[in-house]
C-alpha cells in the first residue's frame, strides 16, 4: 500500500468531496497520507482531517508563500497544534525566491524559516522543506543544524546538492513532475539516491502526473502510483518493492506506528 507523504486536502479544490476522496483512497491502494499546513487555517484543517480519517496524518507550519500578515507570535498556535498525536512534522516550511525578489521579503522568509526550524528542534519533530529557487540559502540554513532532519519535498535539488542532504540523513521526495519530459535532473537524483531515503508524494491537487496531465484532472493520492512506477523504472526495481520501501521510509521519518489513529 502506498504512502502519499505530501498532499494538500485542505485546498479549496477538494471543497466539494474532500471526505469522500479521503475515504476512498484505500480502494486505490493508498494506505497513508500526510497533509501539511501552509498557515494557521490550513494547519488547523490538516489536524481536523487527521482526526476524521485514520490513514491521514498532519504537519503544521507556515509556507514561505503564506507569510503576508504572519507574526512570530502565531508560532505559539503552531506549537499547540503540534501537540496532537497525529501531527508528525513541522511543515511545509522553507524558502521560495521565485516570487519574492526584494531582499527584505527574502529576509522575512529566512527569519520565519529559522524560527520554525527552532520550533521543530524543541518539539523533536522532522521538518518538511519547501525549496524553490533558493537552494544556496536553504542548504546553508539546514545543513548548519546538526540536529535537523526531515525531507526536501518535490525535490528540485541537483544531484550534487541532493547528495549533500542525503549524506546527512535527510529524505528526498518526488511528485508527479518526475513523469514529465523535462524531468532529467530529478531522474538523476533518483538514480543516485539510496532507496531508503526516497519517498513519494502527489502534492495534490497540484503536479498531475503523465499521462493525465493537461486533461482537466484534479490530482489526488490515487495517482501517486505513477510516481512509484517512474522511480521503479529508474532504479530497475519491481514497482511493488518501491511501494513497500517508500511506505517504510515515510513511516520511519514521521514515526508512524498506527496507534495514533485511535487517539485525539
Amino acid at each position: 500500500m502506498l504512502f502519499d507523504t505530501h498532499a494538500h486536502y485542505d485546498a479549496s479544490a477538494f471543497d466539494g468531496d474532500r471526505d469522500q476522496v479521503l475515504a476512498g483512497l484505500s480502494d486505490k491502494g493508498v494506505e497513508l497520507v500526510l497533509n501539511p499546513g501552509c498557515d494557521l487555517t490550513s494547519s488547523r484543517m490538516a489536524v481536523e482531517l487527521a482526526e476524521r480519517h485514520p490513514g491521514v496524518y498532519a504537519a503544521v507550519g507556515f509556507h514561505p508563500e503564506d507569510l503576508d500578515g504572519a507574526e512570530r507570535s502565531m508560532l505559539e498556535e503552531i506549537r499547540a497544534l503540534a501537540a496532537h498525536p497525529k501531527v508528525k512534522a513541522i511543515g511545509e516550511i522553507g524558502l521560495d525566491y521565485y516570487w519574492v525578489k526584494d531582499e527584505e521579503g527574502r529576509r522575512k522568509e529566512r527569519d520565519f524559516f529559522a524560527a520554525q526550524l527552532d520550533l521543530a528542534r524543541t518539539l523533536d519533530l522532522p521538518v518538511i522543506i519547501h525549496d524553490r529557487d533558493a537552494h544556496k540559502d536553504c542548504l546553508e540554513m539546514v545543513l548548519g543544524l546538526p540536529w535537523a532532519n526531515g525531507v526536501f519535498h518535490c525535490c528540485a535539488l541537483s544531484a550534487e546538492d541532493a547528495k549533500k542532504v542525503t549524506d546527512r540523513g535527510w529524505m528526498v521526495s518526488f511528485t508527479g513532475n518526475i513523469t514529465y519530459k523535462n524531468a532529467r535532473r530529478a531522474l538523476e537524483v533518483i538514480a543516485g539516491t539510496p532507496m531508503e531515503q526516497i519517498m513519494v508524494e502527489t502534492d495534490s491537487p497540484y503536479m498531475v502526473p503523465e499521462p493525465f496531465r493537461g486533461r482537466g484532472v484534479r490530482n489526488d493520492s490515487g495517482y501517486v502510483y505513477r510516481v512509484a512506477e517512474t522511480i521503479a523504472q529508474v532504479k530497475g526495481l519491481p514497482v511493488e518493492e518501491v511501494v513497500r520501501r517508500t511506505n517504510e521510509n515515510g513511516r520511519r521519518l514521521f514515526r508512524i506506528t498506527g496507534k495514533e489513529a485511535h487517539t485525539k
